[in-house]
């Protein structure tokens, strides 16, 4: 990127910033900056996700959740034999893991803060989006995984879900991370993998 678009772009944020303050009330004005910095807010998107019933593996019991970063799927085992498969996003190359925990505690619209390392790469940042607001990353559901900083949760950028784009979460469609939300408790098993699964 050139120093003109730079300054160009630099421009354009702080006169949308500038313009909001004046013209519109504070909610508005936080709305306006966000669209600004993070593009427009897009539709609901809470038609035909992909998630599907499938046939799967019966060594794994009913209740548990498989979450393959492989498939790029999501998979609640509904029964034996039998699982509801859920698309999600997946890490980026750079925030790659796997492993087994539990769900420590849900969130309905859930706050989301950009840790220290968000912050340095991206200064612009809001330093925290409140729960509900049309622009949280975390969307309208969080699973947290154990004592870590991974969730499973849903987005405000449905067009990332299926492909790796995360820092080590696992999103998901809105209305799929609500479907998830009410089927699980607190305590339920998570395994996450990058192995393949043959579903049918």
């Amino acid at each position: 990127m050139t120093i003109r678009r730079i300054w160009r772009k630099t421009f354009l944020v702080t006169g949308a910033l500038a313009l909001a303050s004046t013209a519109l009330p504070a909610k508005a004005a936080a709305q306006d900056l966000l669209s600004v910095l993070f593009g427009p807010i897009a539709g609901s998107h809470n038609h035909d996700s992909g998630r599907r019933l499938v046939r799967f593996s019966k060594k794994f019991k009913p209740g548990q959740l498989i979450v393959s970063f492989g498939d790029r799927r999501l998979y609640w085992i509904s029964g034996r034999g039998k699982a509801l498969s859920y698309p999600i996003s997946i890490p980026n190359r750079q925030s790659r893991w796997s492993g087994s925990m539990r769900i420590s505690r849900k969130k309905i619209n859930p706050t989301w803060t950009p840790t220290p390392e968000m912050l340095a790469q991206n200064p612009r940042l809001p330093h925290m989006v409140p729960g509900g607001h049309p622009r949280n990353p975390l969307g309208k559901r969080a699973l947290y995984l154990g004592n870590t900083l991974y969730r499973i949760h849903g987005t405000d950028a449905p067009w990332t879900i299926g492909k790796a784009v995360s820092k080590g979460c696992v999103r998901m469609h809105n209305a799929d991370v609500a479907d998830l939300y009410n089927r699980v408790p607190v305590g339920t098993r998570v395994t996450v993998t990058w192995r393949h699964f043959h579903t049918g």
